[in-house]
């Protein structure tokens, strides 16, 4: 018997919750996992006294399912995505829908989108962001694929998702793998902004010499200003935390941080564009770093920072530095998500909506902030802005942070302290804001070793070889490049 108005496939913590939500709005939900027990595990506890309902197999699951029939997986991203997938289309007819919302990368997206399009089937690869609690009362989900399918699963998909003025956290973002395109940007995201408040902490604890108190203090009063956001708030909270033994938690914590991938898909995606996405690969490279820890210690004892005296200057003038800093090198990393979005659209065809996707990430979602509703601003301003760099509020933005945002990074410089995300973030402005690069140089080297040839400034699109040695040729390469 039909009844179901969408089955969820994969009932760890995220698609519990998932479940749960979707209940809670009203439809009906049938429950699977490949490890059937678990179906009725859920039954009995979590979903105890809900209208949710379980199945036992992929067969009977799609025979509970009203038409078209709407399945989402919440599954491992990878092989366990196609298993399920190929499973399931024996039981299915044209026109039903498969919904993806693993950390799936977004080319096995416009794959599969392909793949199932051939077969009638409609495919949706959608960014789940929120973690645990996002799922159970409000994600922010980035849904793109086969356009067709949108009708039929937006009604579900806004009801569930977050709410920010009471806009959903959800909007279709684009064709074939556009949302899983997106998902992965806002890891990359994520990744800067998290790597920048480690900085702004590493300042704080090194040079100014301020307890955990008094900087969890700070990021409360910093949380009320233009840097509200989930990440300065979670940032409070755990400085704060005291262990059992009434010491602070996070000095105990091994300094070695993991990744899953995402943020290293976005330093890729950048690097196969050719997109200067510095910030988020210096996130990912800071971790990596992280991880060498005993080599680390060894180095310790052997390399030499600078001789520094203690700060002397004006500590709460620095703090307002630092603050300001990370502000300014935070707009440099999201208007260099939004360069990559630009550089994809163009080279997938895809048709992006820039400050949609600014809403999308207001509430929900791990890097959920006020300064999201400034780019969607942006963008309604001029939907064709090349860069936010360019829009008259970011403009102005970056004048007033300007020389508090020089004064920490020259700080911590002479200090020792690493900061490859502030330094970055400050070397991609002025490279930006720079008429003329060194690169002529780079491209006379380039023809004096390969011939691989140069533009004059008076006659740009003309690429002409010069023969610098007087004994080189005058036939250039076009074959490769280096």
């Amino acid at each position: 018997m039909a009844q179901a108005d969408i089955a969820l496939i994969g009932l760890a913590v995220m698609g519990q919750n998932l479940v749960l939500n979707m209940n809670d709005h009203g439809f009906v939900v049938c429950a699977y996992n490949r490890t059937v027990s678990k179906v009725d595990q859920f039954l009995a506890n979590e979903a105890k006294g809900t209208k949710v309902i379980g199945a036992h197999s992929l067969e009977e699951m799609v025979s509970k399912l009203k038409k078209p029939r709407r399945i989402m997986m919440l599954v491992k991203a990878g092989q366990a995505v196609d298993d399920f997938i190929n499973n399931l289309v024996p039981y299915l007819e044209p026109g039903d829908i498969i919904i993806d919302g693993g950390n799936s990368e977004y080319r096995d997206s416009t794959r599969r989108c392909r793949e199932l399009k051939a077969k009638n089937i409609l495919f949706v690869g959608s960014g789940v962001s929120g973690g645990e609690d996002g799922a159970r009362y409000g994600p922010s989900l980035m849904p793109g694929g086969d356009k067709q399918a949108w009708p039929h699963i937006k009604d579900i998909f806004q009801s569930i998702a977050a709410k920010v003025e009471n806009e959903p956290c959800c909007d279709w973002v684009g064709e074939e793998g556009a949302g899983h395109f997106v998902k992965m940007v806002h890891n990359g995201i994520e990744y800067g902004d998290m790597q920048l408040i480690c900085e702004a902490y590493h300042l704080m604890k090194d040079i100014l010499g301020i307890d955990q108190d008094e900087m969890a203090k700070a990021f409360e009063e910093w949380n009320k200003t233009e840097l509200d956001s989930f990440l300065i708030e979670i940032t409070a909270d755990i400085l704060k935390f005291k262990d059992t033994d009434g010491k602070h938690l996070l000095e105990k914590i091994q300094d070695t941080a993991g990744q899953k991938g995402t943020g290293k898909w976005t330093a890729i995606s950048a690097l196969d564009f050719g997109v200067p996405v510095t910030l988020i690969g210096e996130a990912v490279f800071a971790r990596c770093l992280s991880s060498l820890k005993t080599e680390r210690i060894e180095a310790s004892k052997q390399l030499k920072g600078p001789k520094v005296n203690t700060f002397c200057g004006d500590k709460k003038a620095f703090l307002e530095d630092i603050r300001k800093a990370l502000y300014a090198s935070k707009i440099i990393s999201y208007a260099q998500g939004f360069i990559l979005f630009r550089q994809a659209a163009k080279e997938f065809g895809w048709n992006l909506n820039y400050g949609g996707i600014a809403m999308m990430w207001r509430g929900g979602c791990i890097i959920r902030s006020v300064f999201l509703g400034k780019i969607k601003e942006a963008f309604d301003r001029n939907p064709e802005l090349q860069n936010l760099l360019l829009d008259n509020f970011f403009k102005s933005e970056m004048e007033r942070c300007q020389e508090s945002w020089r004064r920490v990074v020259s700080t911590g410089v002479q200090y020792g302290i690493p900061m490859p995300c502030f330094t970055t973030a400050l070397s991609f402005y002025d490279g930006y804001r720079h008429e003329m690069l060194p690169a002529n140089l780079i491209q006379a080297q380039r023809d004096y070793f390969g011939a691989h040839t140069y533009e004059r400034l008076s006659n740009p699109g003309n690429f002409i070889h010069t023969n610098w040695t007087g004994h080189g040729g005058s036939v250039s390469s076009s074959s490769y490049n280096v």
